[in-house]
């Protein structure tokens, strides 16, 4: 079968158009953005990609049009469709399907699926299951939102029973406004938290636990679902009604609890020790992560121990935290120290992964100064939805960096109470002078961003070089 993906470069749609061309399908797509990690991924698989959306792709004659969420039937200015493409297929009566529902039919249909859901830390905990299980030896079949670096690829079809899928809340396609993970129908599920996002989507949070709730409605008797305890939005979404296994983690009186510091703890069930991790990572977030994961892998038959041994080699996922660059700098204190400016990329982009990952990098850093460079990239934040909420997304930074750049409100306002520590650029190439005016031996500069922040990273970093 040859599918042609529209709007392929996204993680998702990528990760797809990955476990496609694995089961032997031909496969092409087209994007309006091309940008690292996903990029690369597809054009080491030798799938073809076409730039844009022109009408002119129905010559290929695809057997199947995968459709991406980024497609719409909206207008551009002079009337003419945003997406020739989409156009052309309606017109010609083309089969069509959403990505979803073609990953349903095409690879999940029969094996075991934990899916992994949460407004935060999907894509590590998705990554960290993977693990896991391969660990195990069970050969897992995987789409993860990102690279997990100890794979080193986003997606693969795996010959075990289970698959482990990021499953996104985020609407389907433009002829489908359902969640994406109620395509999945998982046994085992994971419910990692729930708060408002997406404001492009849904009015508010309700509407969000509601899709949550379709969600558990589809998982079978015999399944598990393993939920965050620590968070009242997911109780709503439980005392709607369940019909499956259900163990908590997190709070103190929850199922799997963790003792000890976020890079070396016990794993408790109902108070008593199961097994032990030591890993590379931090922050209690990623400790919560862990409990998920372990607690889902159970249920897929891999014991307490096992999982926690896995988790020891866990090397977490691209552009989580990860350093793209370390640059040796004059300390200037009177003699002849060195020390390094070290530049870190980060998928963070709603104020509360902004903030938990901060924190991450603080209790690593300790002391150190952490320069935040930021940009307000995602629909929600885009929309100024969350805005008030940057400042305590920051309040752990000695500075901020803020691109406003295509914003429809004022981030320099929004920042107001940071004072002095907070700047603003509409340029990349302004926010990167701004922050080496301020840089200094020492600092760690810390990018967030959910898209390619317009090459900063790189940027930065030949900057500090040649200064």
């Amino acid at each position: 079968m040859h599918i042609h993906i529209l709007g392929i470069c996204g993680t998702f749609m990528g990760g797809l158009a990955a476990l496609a061309r694995s089961a032997g399908h031909r496969v092409t797509g087209c994007d309006a953005g091309v940008y690292p990690p996903m990029s690369d991924q597809l054009r080491a698989l030798d799938i073809d990609l076409i730039e844009g959306y022109d009408a002119g792709q129905l010559a290929l004659q695809a057997d199947m049009y995968v459709v991406g969420n980024v497609v719409s039937r909206s207008r551009l200015p002079d009337g003419n469709p945003k997406y020739p493409l989409m156009e052309a297929i309606l017109d010609s009566g083309a089969r069509y399907t959403s990505g979803p529902q073609w990953l349903a039919e095409h690879v999940l249909q029969g094996r075991h699926v934990l899916a992994v859901a949460g407004t935060h830390g999907k894509t590590t905990t998705t990554a960290m299951l993977a693990w896991i299980l391969e660990c195990a030896g069970m050969q897992p079949g995987f789409l993860v939102g990102g690279v997990p670096m100890n794979f080193g690829i986003s997606a693969r079809l795996g010959t075990g029973a289970p698959f482990v899928i990021e499953a996104d809340e985020y609407d389907t396609a433009f002829f489908d406004k359902r969640s994406k993970f109620v395509h999945y129908r998982p046994r085992t599920a994971i419910l990692n938290n729930l708060e408002f996002d997406h404001a492009d989507i849904f009015d508010s949070l309700a509407d969000i636990e509601r899709q949550f709730h379709h969600l558990v409605r589809t998982i079978p008797s015999g399944g598990r679902i393993v939920v965050n305890g620590l968070e009242e939005s997911l109780g709503r979404v439980l005392h709607r009604g369940c019909w499956s296994q259900t163990v908590s983690f997190g709070a103190a009186v929850s199922d799997f609890t963790a003792r000890g510091e976020p890079d070396a703890f016990d794993i408790l069930y109902q108070g008593s020790k199961l097994a032990h991790v030591q890993w590379q990572l931090g922050g209690v977030h990623n400790q919560l992560n862990a409990l998920a994961a372990i607690a889902a892998a159970q249920h897929a038959g891999v014991a307490p121990p096992v999982a926690a041994e896995a988790l020891g080699s866990f090397e977490n996922v691209k552009r989580r935290m990860e350093i793209r660059g370390q640059v040796p700098w004059s300390a200037n204190t009177g003699g002849n120290s060195l020390q390094q400016v070290t530049v870190y990329d980060d998928f963070a982009h709603h104020p509360t992964a902004m903030h938990t990952t901060v924190n991450g990098l603080r209790r690593k850093v300790g002391s150190a100064r952490i320069l935040a460079v930021f940009e307000p990239r995602s629909n929600t934040m885009k929309l100024g939805a969350m805005k008030a909420q940057l400042p305590w997304s920051l309040e752990e930074s000695d500075l901020a960096f803020c691109h406003s750049g295509g914003l429809g409100w004022d981030a320099a306002e929004a920042l107001k109470p940071m004072g002095i520590r907070a700047h603003v650029a509409t340029t990349i190439d302004e926010l990167v002078q701004q922050v080496m005016r301020e840089v200094r031996a020492g600092d760690q500069i810390l990018c967030m961003s959910n898209g390619g922040f317009g090459g900063i990273h790189l940027k930065l970093i030949e900057a500090l070089r040649k200064k």
